[in-house]
């Protein structure tokens, strides 16, 4: 029998005889491979172990030439395993993992992954290109100089400038040599800083929340009755006053609207409250604190609508404070309705440069 990586011979066909069954399956694997580039095929085969690639392509280069009656039996083989294949598995725990992506927790996912001692499919610079600017500039703060220009020339050219803008000058300037300096580093390397990175985010323990707790708490405060909401902030400024101004920033009321509403998305916002409600609420607004906010979104819309509501709001009269707050917090859900849906952009109330047109 010939060895693994023995030349096969051009040979004349023989009646009767089965030429490959002279054939190791490695080489009948690199005969498939080929006739299927011939063919025009796109065969991957970067999936593949580094070993087998190696040994698929030593093979390819020690053969020489097969007969056309070879080359049949081998692709006719070939296609019968193929129909005999009822179900395949992925290889090994990473496989399996890779299988079940989305499907398992990531809990679960990271510890098999972590015991089994194996990487994250694929390449690891795509997931840490779809890291948020702040967790990159937290890579930029815990890592060196050279790893973060690396880093840097993997990303996006706008994502590249945004980190840039998001690191002090200093920094900022001694990453930018950095660069300069990185012309020599191989794939390889540029590949194991990535898998470093990643197993850095994988040992991070996974949040059970996806906000951070004043985020949370501030939502909440935001559907509650303003009696509660003072009477929690209170609290909350005795106990842990840097906290309680963090929610704070995370509460959005009635009050807030003027300040974090564009003027441009008051008619947006107004298609998706219910009328009997805006009503109710712009009857409500008569506290020095809600009056202008009933003034600005009365003087965002088209003046044939405002004239209608101030008309109805009149003939309303009086509205129960219960029912005022009520739709009050109903405009204000529906805003950061809009708001999470992507189809508005809540203003920054801190920045000076916020559109007021």
């Amino acid at each position: 029998m010939p060895s693994e990586t023995a030349p096969i011979p051009l040979a004349a066909p023989r009646p009767g005889a089965l030429p490959s069954a002279h054939l190791s399956r490695r080489q009948k694997a690199a005969i498939i491979v080929r006739f299927l580039l011939n063919e025009g095929a796109d065969v991957s085969l970067s999936d593949l172990p580094d070993d087998m690639q190696a040994d698929l392509t030593k093979l390819m280069g020690d053969m020489r030439y097969i007969d056309r009656e070879t080359l049949a039996e081998v692709v006719l083989e070939f296609a019968g395993e193929l129909e005999a294949v009822g179900l395949t598995f992925p290889a090994g725990i990473g496989g399996a993992l890779s299988a079940l992506e989305g499907r398992i927790s990531p809990l679960t996912a990271a510890r098999l992954r972590k015991e089994a001692g194996v990487r994250q499919a694929g390449d690891p610079w795509q997931r840490l290109r779809a890291l948020s600017t702040e967790q990159l500039t937290e890579i930029c703060d815990r890592e060196s100089t050279e790893v973060a220009a690396v880093m840097l020339a993997k990303l996006d050219v706008s994502r590249a400038a945004e980190l840039l803008g998001e690191l002090p000058g200093e920094k900022a300037r001694r990453i930018t040599y950095a660069m300069s300096l990185t012309g020599a580093v191989t794939p390889d390397a540029v590949d194991r800083i990535g898998l470093s990175l990643v197993a850095q985010l994988d040992d991070t323990p996974p949040r059970a929340f996806a906000d951070d707790p004043s985020s949370r708490v501030g939502a909440i405060l935001n559907y509650s009755r303003s009696t509660t909401r003072d009477d929690v902030l209170t609290g909350l400024d005795e106990a842990d006053a840097a906290f309680a101004e963090a929610v704070r920033k995370a509460i959005f009321t009635f009050p807030d609207i003027p300040a974090r509403l564009s003027p441009r998305d008051v008619p947006r916002v107004i298609r998706d409250v219910d009328q009997a409600r805006l009503i109710a609420a712009l009857g409500a607004a008569i506290a020095p604190e809600t009056s202008p906010v009933a003034a600005f979104l009365l003087d965002n819309m088209s003046s044939r609508m405002a004239d209608q509501l101030r008309e109805e709001v009149e003939e309303r009269g009086r509205v129960p404070p219960p029912e005022g707050e009520a739709a009050m917090a109903e405009i204000v859900g529906a805003i950061r309705a809009l708001a999470d849906a992507g189809e508005i952009t809540l203003r920054n109330p801190d920045d000076e440069d916020a559109d007021t047109a």
